[in-house]
């Protein structure tokens, strides 16, 4: 879907892209970084609005130089900043843009009618944009991004400024994109967790460099700790600094994490020595899991001095 190849933008005191190479194949595919980290010049380069410096790019197999207005036929952009004009409804606004992108009348009337439905708007359709939320003004810019039927969809920051609620439905209608409509999507974000929710593929750039290129389950990986948690009992009031000490002194190495304790798995037999010392206790079993990684754990300062090298790959 997406290509770069050394793809760097400089402008007068910042470089914003450096060398940055990756290949991003269909489904969803999360692009993470800090503010300032080149999200948002990558997406205008991919879409033939910025030149750059140097390296090349194509998108859908179209060169980013010279068929820049052949992917923007293809491809929808919902951007982050507010651009919507206050005294049009999401009706007129949604229309002109499928006509802009070459439907004609009826068809663009009706692909809008069915977008607004879709990322549920349809009820408040006639209404100005200027009398909008935050959260309706974002879905109007999602569903002009769809309204076309792009093969393709950049998606830049979609959950700024929602609250809670608003950023879990508007995370529900990014998933549905790919899972309802075939659509693939490349959709921005520096919240971490938010993209291990929707993305099959994680892409993460610092400081317009690629930090690394996976798929989610590779940053979510199992490790190699085993998480319990425990009762507690008449006889052991505080039952996990008692499984603590016992799994210690049974030559375990484990550690308490609020209500958990995490022991290092040394092999087959600690589930039974874990299993052993609580049954020894007289404490309850309330769960014995392998841990996972949750991905914002896996940039943490501690864990990024130990992460692996930056590598591309295709989602």
């Amino acid at each position: 879907m997406i290509q770069t190849e050394g793809l760097t933008k400089r402008y007068p005191r910042v470089t914003a892209l450096n060398g940055l190479s990756m290949d991003i194949g269909p489904g969803v595919t999360g692009l993470v970084g800090a503010n300032g980290a080149g999200k948002s010049t990558l997406i205008k380069i991919l879409l033939g609005l910025s030149p750059a410096t140097e390296g090349r790019a194509s998108v859908l197999g179209l060169d980013v130089t010279t068929e820049g207005a052949a992917i923007r036929a293809l491809v929808g952009y919902m951007p982050e900043h507010d651009c919507l004009p206050p005294d049009v409804s999401a009706t007129e606004f949604v229309v002109h843009m499928a006509r802009m992108s070459g439907l004609a009348p009826t068809a663009a009337r009706e692909r809008t009618a069915d977008t607004l439905r879709h990322v549920g708007l349809y009820e408040e359709r006639y209404r100005p944009m200027g009398g909008y939320s935050t959260g309706m003004k974002q879905r109007v810019k999602l569903a002009q991004a769809l309204v076309h039927d792009p093969k393709l969809v950049l998606l830049d920051e979609p959950t700024n400024g929602l609250d809670p609620k608003g950023r879990d439905e508007m995370l529900g209608l990014v998933r549905r994109i790919h899972a309802d409509f075939g659509i693939s999507v490349l959709v921005t974000s520096h919240l971490l967790g938010e993209l291990e929710r929707t993305s099959d593929h994680i892409v993460v750039i610092d400081g317009g460099t690629l930090l690394r290129s996976s798929a989610t389950q590779d940053f979510t990986q199992a490790t190699a700790s085993l998480a319990v948690e425990v009762a507690d009992s008449d006889e052991h009031p505080d039952g996990t600094s008692a499984l603590l000490d016992a799994l210690t002194a049974a030559g375990l190495t484990a550690k308490a994490d609020g209500h958990l304790l995490l022991v290092d798995i040394a092999g087959e037999d600690t589930y039974d020595a874990v299993r052993d010392a609580v049954a020894g206790l007289g404490l309850g079993l309330i769960r014995m899991e392998r841990r996972r990684h949750r991905i914002a754990e896996i940039f943490a300062p501690s864990a990024r001095e130990s992460a692996p090298e930056p590598t591309a790959g295709a989602a």
